[in-house]
């Protein structure tokens, strides 16, 4: 079951919870909106504000605030992976998002993502703003900012390629046939994209290829676009390319960060290889139902 929601306090006098609110709106049974409270699929717009996500099912809204539940039955029962922090730098972290997960939450909810696993992880102590993000189908580092100016300026970094990401992939046929290293330039969405490689080993067991890739540009499924234009399609991509089914999923891993600190000055390098091993499941599991004060 799949519902949405809105409603504008419009009683002065109103004494009722949102969560009272929105099951008589609804229909829906008070343990299920509290449900989705927990899980993110709440936002109320106050008058002047912003749109945010409310936890609190015994908030009681005021007069000119504006509800919105969007409810999806099939999201509230799934137990999502969990992310893992691999360095804590204050003003940023960088993650481990495990294929799977999201790197931000929809409307439906958060509980899903690696946003809100970091929020739990600090105790809600610490904003989180997502600063890029790779596929759910992918695995690989993420960083994620916890101030305004740090979202600003390693957003800013990302855009100008003040951050260079590398990923290692599995794509189908033979790649070391052609030039190495590549280059593939063809445009998407009408704007330049860029996307370099190298590739690593031929499998002709399975007929792939494991390349290393280097993105100058950010375009929307720019690695698993560019490749499949060129024949190469990523291996288990549920969206672009044929015969690369995989049971194992998506062959495609954000796998190293490398860049200069804007706040200490000192040259990052991050890479996971050698590091996805079981060492790198979480130590201590972060729960989807843990709450954080809200309004």
């Amino acid at each position: 079951m799949k519902t949405s929601a809105f409603k504008t306090i419009l009683d002065s006098n109103n004494r009722s919870t949102i969560c009272d609110l929105l099951a008589l709106e609804t229909g829906l049974s008070k343990g299920r909106i509290k449900t989705a409270m927990i899980q993110g699929a709440v936002w109320i717009r106050k008058k002047g504000g912003k749109r945010r996500r409310i936890r609190r099912a015994t908030f009681i809204p005021r007069i000119g605030d504006q509800l919105e539940l969007h409810y999806d039955e099939s999201l509230t029962t799934i137990n999502p992976p969990q992310a893992r922090l691999i360095m804590d730098r204050r003003n940023y972290s960088v993650w481990y998002k495990p294929a799977g997960l999201l790197t931000c939450g929809t409307s439906y909810g958060d509980h899903c993502s690696l946003e809100r696993q970091a929020e739990i992880a600090f105790s809600c102590k610490r904003p989180v703003f997502p600063v890029h993000r790779i596929d759910r189908e992918a695995d690989g580092l993420v960083m994620l900012a916890h101030n305004r100016k740090a979202a600003a300026t390693l957003s800013k970094m990302f855009r100008k390629n003040g951050i260079e990401k590398r990923y290692r992939i599995e794509v189908l046929g033979n790649l070391t046939s052609r030039r190495r290293p590549g280059v593939i330039d063809i445009p998407l969405d009408g704007k330049k994209a860029v996307t370099e490689y190298s590739p690593v080993e031929y499998r002709p067991d399975s007929n792939t290829t494991i390349v290393d890739v280097v993105l100058k540009t950010g375009r929307l499924h720019q690695i698993r676009k560019h490749f499949n234009d060129i024949g190469f399609p990523v291996m288990g991509d549920p969206r672009y390319g044929r015969r690369n089914k995989n049971s194992s999923g998506m062959k495609l891993t954000a796998r190293a960060l490398e860049f200069v600190c804007p706040f200490a000055g000192q040259r990052i390098h991050i890479d996971l290889t050698g590091l996805q091993s079981p060492s790198l499941q979480p130590k201590a599991p972060v729960s989807g139902s843990h709450r954080c004060s809200d309004v």
